[in-house]
This record gives structure tokens, C-alpha cells and sequence, in this order.
């Protein structure tokens, strides 16, 4: 049993792993969209984001203000995705739109919806940290558009993975290329009588998985 005082230990371990595997196997998605994680929290939700980034294929992801994040909710896919960390916001937004990408915050309230506009082939997504929102001030970069998830609840509000998924679902929806053209996949093996099957952990390694 892990003592509480060397959880942050630990996860530090488990991104120092993952890094490694990732810079000797990851490689850019087919598509060309970026998600941008502007100071996420490092325990949940960016390893969840790296597992939609593998299943739709994106090309890289960038982290904010983010030393190190756990890569065990990624379940193996931070090795195959391509990431580049930085400490600003703005040393990321040159790197980014000088390639040509425009780049898109998610905000509620805004007057273009998801889903009723055409995104860009080249967008990067940038999505802000849980509590405290985007790190920058929006006014300093004009040419930055906003868009929003359309929502029917009282509680205008989406867990960031889950908004990262709806994001790249209506990308690749409106962009995506043939199936046919995706990575190998890697299936997981399933005891059907027991309803038990394996997974790969952010080393590599397979683990039991109850279904």
C-alpha cells in the first residue's frame, strides 16, 4: 500500500516512465488537430484526454504549466501520443498558430455552437483548468475564436475529458479520414466467462480489467 505522503512520488515515477516510452514510440495522428491542456489538473483528467486524443487519432497534444500528470487513466495511450510541454500559455500560441493552426477555446455562453459551424481542418482546441478557466487573458490574442458545447441541463458545465471527446467526435465527424487509414489497434483480450480481460497500463503492461 502506497503511503499517502509518496503520492506525488509516485506519480512523477509513472510520468517519468510514460515519457520515456512515448518520446521512443509516440507519433503524430492522422488528423491535423491539436488539444492544448492550459494548467489542467495533473491527477484525472489529462490522462483521460490522452486516451479520446489516441482513439480519434489527434495529431499531438500540448500541456500549459503542467510538470507532470499521472499517465495511469491513460491506460497505455500516452505512449503513442505525441506531447510538448510549456510554461506559458503564449509560448505554446506562437508555436501553434505559426503553423497555421487556428486556435479555439470552449467556453459557455458563446454565440458560435458546436456542431452548427465548420471547424477549421487545422484547429487546435484549448481547454482550461477545471476551477479557475483559461491561464491567459483572452483580450491579448484577438484572433482566438470561441466556441460553445450546446447544453440543455441547468448546470452549464462538462467534466474537461468529457468536453475533449464531444470536441473531436464533431472534428473528426466533419474532417475525419477513412477508418481504414487509422493505427493498428490493440485490442483487448476478453475472458468472456469470467468477464474479466487485460489492458495496458501507462508502462506497457497488461492488468485485469472487470467488465
Amino acid at each position: 500500500m502506497r503511503r499517502k505522503g509518496n503520492k506525488k512520488l509516485d506519480m512523477q515515477a509513472r510520468f517519468i516512465r510514460a515519457r520515456r516510452r512515448s518520446l521512443a514510440d509516440a507519433s503524430p495522428g492522422i488528423h491535423p488537430c491539436i488539444l492544448i491542456l492550459d494548467g489542467l489538473k495533473p491527477d484525472f483528467n489529462i490522462g483521460k484526454i490522452f486516451r479520446v486524443a489516441d482513439a480519434f487519432s489527434a495529431l499531438e497534444i500540448h500541456l500549459i504549466n503542467v510538470e507532470f500528470f499521472d499517465p495511469d487513466p491513460a491506460k497505455g495511450s500516452v505512449r503513442w501520443v505525441p506531447f510538448f510541454q510549456h510554461e506559458t500559455f503564449d509560448a505554446c500560441y506562437q508555436e501553434v498558430s505559426g503553423r497555421g493552426f487556428q486556435c479555439i477555446t470552449l467556453e459557455p455562453g458563446q454565440e458560435k455552437i458546436l456542431g452548427q459551424r465548420s471547424l477549421p481542418d487545422k484547429a487546435a482546441f484549448i481547454f482550461g483548468h477545471e476551477e479557475f478557466g483559461l491561464s491567459f487573458d483572452r483580450a491579448s490574442y484577438p484572433k482566438l475564436v470561441s466556441v460553445s458545447i450546446p447544453q440543455w441541463g441547468y448546470v452549464q458545465s462538462l467534466n474537461v475529458s468529457v468536453a475533449a471527446s464531444i470536441v473531436l467526435y464533431e472534428y473528426v465527424r466533419q474532417h475525419g479520414r477513412p477508418l481504414a487509414e487509422g493505427r493498428n489497434q490493440r485490442p483487448a483480450a476478453v475472458n468472456t466467462r469470467t468477464g474479466v480481460g487485460t489492458s495496458c497500463c501507462s508502462d506497457g503492461s497488461a492488468v485485469n480489467t472487470e467488465s
